[in-house]
């Protein structure tokens, strides 16, 4: 089977490292990007041995215009068997100093989003009776683990988890998994493994994460043997959980 993934937010960082790690399991490998076209990104997969196209999508845009971008990416790059939901913008804010708008650019970048790109890719997956679907947590969303700075944040991605995990239930039945991936400290998005350990980090591990950590997640939770995992919230956080920790 010739898989097509769709990386969401991958121009850069955390993502960007993701999706050339696809490389070596999918035949094509198309991102979305916001602003920049990701030209290095896009080398960097095809080095790694997958096609790779870009799309433009602004998630932060009004509903109608995402879905219709994902509507033609599907169409232009599709149709995808797997969907890895990196987009999700991040507003540190104590709630005293929050505004609508960090309000709405929170649930419309991080929960909105998240709907509306499985609602492009779903169809697809129903009819091959196969797929994979990998979301963005944080640290403790899946508990609501409180957080200073995060009040709009933390509750956006435990939002995030629950779509996540009634939609597993939903689907499960179609051969499509639905897993989630809850990244621990990542300052750094575009180092190593061999860079974060060099490095300290608050992490009970002693280091930081790296994209190199997470994309090892989720080329496992995409394998096409992985049918039987769903509905899963995995840490990636090198034992890092409790809520001092994080905030110091």
């Amino acid at each position: 089977m010739k898989r097509r993934v769709l990386v969401t937010g991958a121009a850069s960082g955390l993502a960007a490292g993701v999706s050339e790690h696809l490389a070596g399991e999918f035949a094509h490998v198309a991102i979305t990007f916001r602003s920049t076209p990701p030209d290095d990104t896009l080398a960097r997969i095809r080095v790694a041995g997958a096609t790779a196209t870009a799309s433009r999508i602004d998630f932060l845009a009004e509903e109608g215009e995402v879905a219709a971008a994902l509507r033609q990416a599907v169409v232009e790059h599709g149709p995808f068997d797997t969907l890895v939901h990196a987009v999700g913008p991040l507003v540190v804010k104590r709630f005293a100093r929050a505004t609508a708008a960090d309000y709405r650019e929170m649930f419309d970048g991080n929960v909105r989003s998240a709907v509306l790109s499985a609602h492009a890719v779903l169809p697809a997956m129903r009819e091959a009776k196969f797929g994979r679907i990998v979301f963005f947590g944080m640290n403790g969303s899946s508990e609501t683990r409180p957080y200073r700075g995060f009040t709009l944040y933390q509750a956006a991605k435990s939002a995030v988890v629950a779509f996540a995990r009634s939609l597993a239930l939903e689907e499960a039945g179609a051969g499509i998994t639905v897993n989630v991936i809850e990244p621990g400290d990542i300052r750094d998005k575009s180092a190593t493994r061999a860079q974060a350990r060099t490095r300290a980090g608050p992490a009970p591990r002693g280091r930081p994460g790296s994209f190199e950590d997470i994309a090892d997640v989720v080329r496992f939770l995409v394998s096409a043997d992985r049918d039987f995992v769903t509905g899963a919230v995995v840490g990636v956080t090198g034992g890092l959980m409790e809520a001092d920790e994080r905030n110091a």
